[in-house]
């Protein structure tokens, strides 16, 4: 038997390398290549070429296993993505100074640096698929979809596959990560959840986020004010955390009256501090308010003081004194002012 098997090893030929000749069994053609012209020589030939596949797939695997869990950055039309429902950033979130800086600094890179997170938005719409329709849905990284949007620039993002849940907690930690929300957004993205259904409760919605429950329950008393009363202030972004208890207990003891003081303040220009907003809104007493001293200058040079007493009392000085013309004229506004017959 073990002849036999030796006789049988001895017809097995191995490809010749490069510059040897060839075996017997083997005929080399023109240019170099190989012929077999026994079995056993063929299947040498295959089980060779096959060894150097494997020995490929294997160094290809090894090198994408350093891609393991990676995302794709893809360049993408600023077009083909629209914000999330779940968006949080007022319209003010994108006129401000820090945006213009992103603005600048993404207009002289060509493209966001920094990649946005995005998920496919399904195309299917009566049967038919929209070729104008949106592809993609913003995960986090609204300003600087505006930005490129805007600049007319290439956006680099990298898609996902997202729950709604997945997502909004996506987009509230990368916010806090970056540039944290008003308090009034905050609320306001907090109140869209609950009335969505994604959570069933503030609890429930603190402890996912890994936020403290007061903050979550100030945010939602902010977002919950009346509209009129968030116009009063010259921008939601102006509202702070603090205010949300007085006008959450004003707004129960005088809803009427607040919304009615929200409104008038609102016609004022320019728009008081916000400071001075919360105190007209919450109507507080001459006794409650802090003595204030303004001082009016021109060219440098003061021209007129007016002081505002702890008890509400207000006394105008002005040392120049005024021409007859513009005295009068001020008498006039303070008559309509005061309501005085005289």
């Amino acid at each position: 038997m073990s002849k036999k098997l030796a006789a049988k090893a001895s017809l097995i030929q191995l490809p010749p390398l490069a510059g040897e000749a060839a075996p017997a069994g083997v005929e080399r053609r023109e240019g170099g290549d190989a012929r077999m012209k026994t079995a056993p020589g063929s299947m040498a030939a295959f089980m060779a070429t096959q060894s150097a596949a494997v020995k490929e797939a294997d160094e290809l695997r090894e090198r994408l296993k350093a891609f393991d869990g990676a995302r794709p950055v893809r360049m993408l039309d600023p077009q083909s993505v629209r914000p999330s429902r779940w968006a949080n950033r007022h319209e003010h979130s994108f006129v401000d100074e820090a945006f213009a800086e992103l603005k600048a600094d993404i207009a002289s890179a060509g493209t966001n640096v920094q990649p946005v997170s995005v998920r496919a938005v399904p195309q299917v719409l009566n049967g038919s698929t929209p070729e104008a329709a949106p592809q993609y849905e913003i995960v986090f990284g609204h300003r600087r979809h505006r930005a490129c949007l805007e600049l007319g620039l290439p956006l680099q993002a990298m898609v996902t596959e997202l729950t709604d849940q997945e997502l909004f907690e996506a987009m509230e930690r990368e916010n806090r990560a970056r540039k944290n929300l008003s308090a009034w957004e905050q609320g306001t993205m907090y109140r869209r959840a609950l009335d969505e259904g994604l959570y069933p409760s503030q609890r429930r919605l603190a402890e996912a986020l890994g936020v403290d429950i007061s903050l979550v329950s100030k945010s939602l008393s902010l977002a919950r004010l009346p509209d009129a009363v968030v116009a009063a202030f010259a921008s939601p972004l102006d509202i702070q955390f603090r205010f949300a208890k007085p006008l959450t207990d004003e707004f129960e003891r005088d809803p009427d009256g607040l919304v009615l003081r929200a409104r008038e303040i609102a016609k004022l220009k320019p728009r008081p501090s916000a400071k001075d907003v919360l105190a007209n809104l919450l109507n507080k007493s001459p006794a409650e308010q802090e003595s204030k001293v303004t001082q009016l200058a021109k060219g440098g040079v003061q021209v007129a003081t007016v002081e505002r007493s702890k008890k509400g009392a207000l006394s105008i000085q002005i040392p120049g004194g005024l021409e007859p013309q513009k005295e009068l004229k001020l008498l006039k506004l303070m008559r309509e002012l005061l309501g005085a017959d005289t």
